[in-house]
């Protein structure tokens, strides 16, 4: 997440060369791609960390430090 980023709320994810961002609220693809497998694992992450996701873009939003989100086990 970036702290001037635009709406809707969303985070970037990047894997090699390859860079999505993804809107939190359905988890569809803004922009970019990412590999099958990988953008399968970046879904259970995000399914996973929805709410914790939503409070770091109010918390960039409102210029605060972002709280880490685990990685996928």
């Amino acid at each position: 997440m970036f702290y001037d980023d635009h709406n809707p709320p969303h985070f970037h994810a990047r894997y090699g060369g390859n860079k999505a961002a993804i809107v939190i609220r359905d988890f569809s693809v803004m922009d970019g791609s990412l590999p099958p497998r990988v953008m399968g694992l970046v879904m259970e992450w995000a399914a996973i960390h929805r709410a914790e996701l939503e409070r770091d873009w109010e918390n960039a939003k409102a210029r605060q430090p972002l709280v880490p989100i685990a990685p996928l086990e």
